[in-house]
């Protein structure tokens, strides 16, 4: 399950500009596998560790998107006007295409580590706590 739900998030990242989908449920979708991977195998497994190790990944979401509305102003044009990208053998519609494309995958690697630390700050919440009524 945790593989076809990996496979259905890249789905929806590459085809969510032809209809509903894009970065956020892709990233929403991958969270939910990385939690499934978590849940199956736990923390202390290789694989709850590869969960651990995608939060090294926090700012690459950002600088992906902050990039390619970088890309877009220094090619002349407003931040995320995709047509302006300079791409070489690109043409209007394709450069637009590809624009969108980087830039949901940057929100979607973001919209997953923020899931993720989301899940793994209350996994390791202490319950041992003890409160004063």
């Amino acid at each position: 399950l945790i593989p076809l739900a990996q496979l259905f998030a890249l789905y929806v990242l590459f085809f969510g500009q032809y209809g509903p989908g894009g970065g956020f449920v892709a990233g929403v979708i991958w969270t939910t596998s990385m939690i499934l991977t978590f849940l199956v195998f736990g923390l202390k497994s290789p694989q709850g560790r590869l969960v651990e190790k995608v939060l090294h990944g926090d700012g690459i979401g950002l600088i992906i998107f902050v990039g390619v509305g970088g890309l877009c102003l220094i090619g002349g044009g407003e931040f995320l006007n995709y047509a302006n990208l300079e791409i070489p053998g690109l043409d209007a519609p394709a450069r637009r295409y590809t624009g969108i494309l980087l830039a949901q995958i940057g929100v979607a690697v973001d919209v997953a580590v923020t899931g993720i630390s989301i899940v793994l700050s209350l996994a390791y919440h202490d319950t041992e706590q003890e409160y004063d009524v």
